[in-house]
């Protein structure tokens, strides 16, 4: 039973509410909570993250309206049309386009530092990346910020993504996040995506980087390799990330290449944090000589090979690492991510499960630094937010566990009015125990 209302005032936070949906709270709340008296059921509210909100979660539920009402956050940007048509031109199977985006500039602002200065070494490359985000001449393309550099001008490239505006750790101070929603076919439809920003653009880096390369700058060839899921618990990501950045080689070598040169590029598969297939890759990709890695998706797989690739003396830029490990990690300044840290991502998600009405919240985590850090940080953001630790149970769960009943059975004995579910493709058996037990998405 409620016995109260847990809310808060969007301007007080970080994130700025631009639109959102109802998934059993909002205005529907007291017809959900009149219906649930009148059955003796109670509304649940599920929520999932940006490891589960796709359409291949979807695809693992065949009965009518499995998923239907749950929701959640990604990180993901209102993307043009004209991209996305780009997108499947690359890859006309795409289902959705999670980090298509984040991976398209991550290999644009990668090349932009190449050039800028003057060299395809990581090592010296490196210190101008998060330069390349602020401060200059605004540009939004290849070939536009190339042009700036070519006349001896400072970029600041704004990308597919949104302004950038990197920190000193080598990520966005600010992003966008999606708020999407399953519907009665279990699917996403992107046409229902709602968007917030969470974080602040003030908090972007003040140092522009060294100066550039005298302008028109030539050299050997930029190599980059990719670190992307083909196989694992996160290969529904891989698509669109692949396709993301082979786009943006294409454009790159279509306004002229990096210092004088075609870009080329050198494919790897990441696996997921249960194999050693990422340092296999890893090591694969070292020896083809590549300059910079575009990966990995996992935040877990990059933890076991970023000390491998800046070692190296390789760039290592990730298009999905959500882990607030990061941030402080000591990487010798060459690993970067267009992904926001979890922190942001927490602030976005706090905000929509405070704004359904929700007063006792469990979540089940999967037990990796992606699960347990995004747990963590919307745990403390509720708490901030006037929740009681008491109206709060976070579980962390095996993913490679043969069954989670007794997860769902914890969450059946707590009865809360919302569950937010952090995992990846066992989400989709998580899910459907809890529907089972009559407190899924399917009531």
């Amino acid at each position: 039973m409620r016995t109260g209302t847990f809310a808060r005032a969007v301007a007080v936070s970080g994130a700025v509410l631009l639109a959102a949906t109802a998934c059993g709270g909002g205005s529907d709340s007291d017809d959900a909570a009149a219906s649930d008296s009148d059955s003796g059921t109670k509304q649940v509210n599920i929520y999932g993250t940006d490891g589960n909100m796709g359409n291949a979660l979807g695809a693992d539920f065949t009965e009518q309206g499995a998923l239907a009402g749950m929701k959640g956050t990604t990180p993901l940007t209102e993307l043009a049309g004209d991209f996305t048509d780009r997108l499947l031109e690359i890859n006309p199977d795409l289902q959705d386009y999670n980090y298509a985006g984040e991976s398209y500039d991550a290999v644009i602002i990668t090349a932009l530092a190449a050039q800028a200065a003057g060299t395809n070494q990581a090592t010296t490359f490196g210190p101008y990346v998060n330069g390349i985000t602020v401060g200059g001449d605004a540009c939004t393309d290849f070939a536009g910020c190339l042009a700036i550099i070519n006349a001896a001008g400072n970029v600041d490239y704004d990308g597919i993504t949104g302004p950038l505006s990197f920190t000193d750790a080598g990520e966005p101070a600010q992003a966008s996040f999606g708020i999407l929603q399953f519907g009665e076919d279990n699917a996403i439809d992107p046409a229902d995506n709602q968007y917030v920003i969470a974080g602040d653009e003030a908090n972007a880096t003040t140092d522009e980087g060294p100066a550039y390369a005298p302008a028109g700058a030539t050299g050997a060839p930029l190599v980059i390799g990719t670190l992307l899921p083909e196989t694992g618990n996160l290969a529904f990501l891989g698509p669109p990330e692949v396709a993301g950045v082979q786009l943006a080689i294409n454009d790159i070598n279509a306004a002229g290449g990096v210092l004088g040169q075609p870009v080329q590029l050198v494919t790897g598969d990441s696996g997921d944090a249960s194999t050693d297939t990422a340092t296999q890759t890893v090591d694969r990709l070292l020896q083809s000589g590549v300059n910079a890695i575009i990966g990995a998706a996992s935040s877990g797989v990059s933890l076991t090979v970023i000390d491998t690739i800046t070692g190296a003396g390789v760039l290592e830029f990730s298009p999905a690492n959500t882990s607030d490990q990061f941030t402080t990690y000591n990487d010798q300044g060459l690993y970067f991510r267009t992904a926001p840290p979890d922190t942001l991502q927490a602030r976005a998600l706090a905000d929509l499960i405070g704004q359904d009405g929700n007063n006792t919240i469990g979540i089940l985590a999967t037990n990796d630094p992606y699960g347990t850090g995004l747990s963590e940080n919307t745990v403390n953001n509720l708490v901030s937010d006037g929740l009681s630790e008491d109206n709060i149970q976070a579980i962390t769960y095996d993913p490679q566990a043969a069954n989670f009943d007794s997860e769902i059975q914890r969450m059946v004995d707590f009865n809360p009015d919302a569950i937010v579910v952090i995992g990846f493709e066992e989400s989709s058996r998580i899910i459907q125990g809890l529907n089972a037990q009559g407190i899924g998405p399917q009531r």
